[in-house]
């Protein structure tokens, strides 16, 4: 296993490091602002003297919106390249991000969380198209992983900013603080050379998404992949965003408790993120996340009754190295199965289409713990979308190792996927 990761994370050249890291750090950022949401909503609950259920609408509101970021950077980086946008983008959501340290209310904070949302919608799927359309074909799967573990860093990054920031200058402070990666992310993204995929065969050859839609098997694929994601976003949601609350208000251990053990699970996530990522290339996209999907369903019990530290601490690790070993797949497989056409379009927009429907996670979950207890919540919401996960991966095709720049406005072809 340490040598395919091994053979794999070698070999690039500057411009595709630097593609990545860009992409890399532009997806941490946005989900270090995501979830300094997810872990002081309680204490903006209490400063705006609102419920902890009116408060999970923050996130919702976030979900909600990126779709629409999706599908405007996304058309945007078809028409006009990939690079331009990335950089637009990621001043966007700074602002945005740094403007919430000053919300007078919740009323303000809520519309500054949807219009977040855009700018965190745009960043996945440029930064994915981007990334892979550089890394070589025979590497993608973990570098795959590892961009996509820029999720969880981000998460750990909040995680210690919390324990640095938050005592001296309370949940405003963090928001403000936010400013000064996210500018690290863009200087970054300024050295970043054009996709040559994009130069050779888009840009020479400009289709409009209406007409590559117009063939049945890009819609048909489309419509699976949201399916797909909506499974994906629930099952990371569901062991994510209402864990912190768990810990603090189901366990009633304290807030630097909870904070300790996000660390540890977002190592976790790391971990498994690259490690199966690296796998998926032996193994296939899909059976990789099968088995993942397996893992998280055996410690779904461990995850949602523990009450000690030690296990706690146990069970979110290993849940976080299935559930986001899973997602490392995803970069690869949603670029791959992507037109060449469309491919800044269509991986971010199946994504956030598939978090659109799983918006209401998290005030679901709050309602479910207010009359179940927080185990029963997340048990109930995570195990059947671990189950659609299984199946709708076991069911579905993919394109490992298809070379980009070789499918115009077609579907690519699986026919590699269905000897796997």
């Amino acid at each position: 296993m340490l040598n395919t990761v091994r053979e794999q994370a070698t070999g690039l050249t500057k411009d595709q490091r630097n593609a990545f890291f860009a992409a890399y750090l532009g997806w941490a950022m946005d989900a270090f602002d995501y979830f300094l949401v997810v872990l002081v909503y309680s204490e903006i609950a209490d400063d705006f003297d609102v419920s902890l259920t009116d408060m999970a609408f923050l996130t919702t509101a976030t979900l909600v919106m990126r779709p629409v970021g999706a599908l405007l950077f996304g058309m945007w980086a078809d028409r006009k390249g990939r690079r331009v946008p990335l950089m637009v983008d990621v001043i966007f959501y700074s602002v945005v991000g740094f403007a919430c340290a000053f919300a007078p209310n919740y009323a303000v904070l809520l519309v500054l969380r949807l219009l977040y949302g855009i700018g965190m919608g745009g960043e996945w799927g440029l930064g994915a198209a981007l990334a892979m359309e550089k890394i070589p074909a025979e590497r993608r799967g973990f570098w795959s992983g590892l961009l996509q573990s820029g999720y969880s860093l981000g998460y750990l990054l909040a995680a210690v900013a919390y324990f640095g920031i938050e005592p001296a200058f309370g949940w405003r402070g963090l928001f403000a603080f936010s400013l000064i990666p996210a500018l690290v992310a863009l200087w970054v993204r300024t050295r970043v050379e054009e996709s040559e995929v994009w130069e050779k065969t888009v840009k020479a050859n400009r289709t409009p998404a209406y007409q590559v839609f117009k063939n049945p098997a890009v819609l048909r694929r489309f419509v699976y992949l949201v399916a797909l994601m909506t499974a994906f976003n629930w099952m990371s949601h569901g062991t994510q965003d209402v864990y912190p609350t768990f810990v603090k208000k189901g366990l009633g251990l304290s807030p630097d408790t909870s904070i300790a053990i996000a660390v540890v699970y977002n190592i976790g996530a790391i971990i498994g993120g690259a490690l199966l990522g690296a796998l998926s290339e032996q193994l296939g996209r899909r059976r990789t996340i099968m088995i993942a999907a397996v893992g998280g369903l055996v410690i779904v019990p461990f995850f949602t009754l523990s009450t000690t530290v030690g296990w706690l601490m146990l069970s979110s690790f290993l849940m976080q190295v299935c559930v986001q070993g899973a997602w490392g797949v995803i970069p690869a497989h949603l670029t791959e199965m992507s037109p060449d056409a469309i491919r800044g379009f269509y991986p971010g927009v199946t994504y956030q289409l598939g978090n659109l429907i799983a918006a209401l996670n998290l005030p679901i979950q709050e309602a479910i713990a207010d009359s179940h207890g927080y185990p029963a919540a997340m048990t109930w919401t995570v195990v059947p979308a671990f189950a659609v996960v299984i199946v709708l991966s076991a069911v579905g095709k993919e394109a490992r190792g298809i070379r980009f720049g070789s499918t115009g406005t077609q579907a690519p072809s699986t026919a590699k996927a269905d000897t796997a």
